[in-house]
């Protein structure tokens, strides 16, 4: 058994156990906010951001059944499958993204896993990307044996691949790809020396315990994730999830504020979800420990707040992206 299968087998002898993170979940509102903030200011610059783009380079068509998606081929949605998008389209893309103050550039891929000669076309991606100036990441599924190093050495950053929920809660979303192909990922990415880019959706119709089970799971790999996208479930027609009651706003909030304390130095990012949230919900993420959020018009399919939206938003807030400027 390998490290991060012992670790999801088992809360015991860990840092963080589903019993803790659940104490943190139901401490007064204010208090927790204001532990998030003073640990998020111990280990970030308090009024900056990261910005990351994501663009969806190959859609739809997926033979996966995860019940949040419009991209698998099991449902009908509005999503039609479509081939992996050409190099210069997704440069001309990249370059767009990084002349509006993007410092990361996400390409998503709607498969299980790449086949080689796809494999080949990213790398080819990845390098340009990176020869713009940008980090770069990918999301392409679950990774065979010697990918995550031909990834890294197209000059790939972060590898996205992200746990969704609990392991207790995992079975009622997703049946095609087991909680330990997940980690058997994210290991190889860690053995490849790229960072982890993983996180969860909120909202799939978990409880608050099997919420707690998620951020355990994430705060409990060695190392846990240097980004953590917490997204709140997108409800697309057509797929199983589409009738699920909201979220309350607050305990999403709750979450970011969860996540940054048993994860300080990691990126927190607002992601799927961020333009059903209002300003005022927006900002209290932020003050949550939210410092990383998707910046662009679109979240591989879903929509997300405009460029100048977003903007404008940072300036009310004095937030600034780090090390960017937002008006070149």
């Amino acid at each position: 058994m390998n490290t991060l299968t012992q670790q999801s087998a088992s809360h015991q002898n860990t840092k963080w156990n589903i019993t803790s993170i659940v104490g943190l979940f139901e401490r007064p509102f204010m208090d927790l906010l204001f532990q998030a903030q003073q640990i998020h200011r111990t280990h970030h610059r308090p009024n900056e951001i990261q910005l990351s783009s994501l663009l969806s380079i190959k859609t739809g068509g997926c033979a996966e059944d995860c019940s949040y998606c419009p991209q698998s081929a099991r449902y009908t949605t509005e999503v039609k499958a479509e081939k992996l998008m050409p190099l210069e389209e997704v440069v001309k893309v990249a370059k767009i993204a990084r002349n509006n103050g993007a410092q990361r550039f996400c390409m998503g891929a709607a498969w299980r896993n790449p086949k080689p000669h796809q494999l080949d076309e990213i790398a080819k991606m990845i390098t340009a990307v990176k020869g713009l100036g940008l980090e770069t990441c990918v999301t392409l599924g679950m990774l065979e044996e010697g990918q995550a190093e031909q990834l890294r050495d197209a000059g790939l950053d972060y590898y996205n691949h992200n746990l969704d929920t609990s392991p207790e809660f995992y079975g009622e979303i997703i049946t095609t790809r087991t909680y330990e192909d997940r980690l058997k990922t994210l290991e190889s990415v860690r053995k490849a020396g790229l960072n982890v880019c993983c996180g969860g959706i909120v909202g799939l119709g978990e409880s608050r315990q099997e919420r707690a089970g998620l951020i355990a799971q994430l705060a409990n790999l060695d190392p846990y994730p240097e980004s953590v996208p917490i997204n709140n479930l997108v409800k697309i027609k057509g797929t199983p999830l589409s009738g699920n009651e909201d979220l309350d706003p607050f305990e999403f909030i709750r979450t970011i504020a969860v996540a940054r304390i048993t994860m300080p130095k990691a990126s927190v990012r607002l992601s799927a979800g961020r333009e059903q949230m209002t300003d005022g919900i927006q900002a209290l993420c932020f003050l949550a420990g939210a410092n990383s959020i998707f910046y662009g018009e679109k979240l591989l399919t879903s929509s997300n707040p405009q460029v100048q939206a977003d903007q404008h938003l940072l300036e009310r807030l004095n937030l600034k992206a780090t090390g960017v400027n937002l008006h070149p």
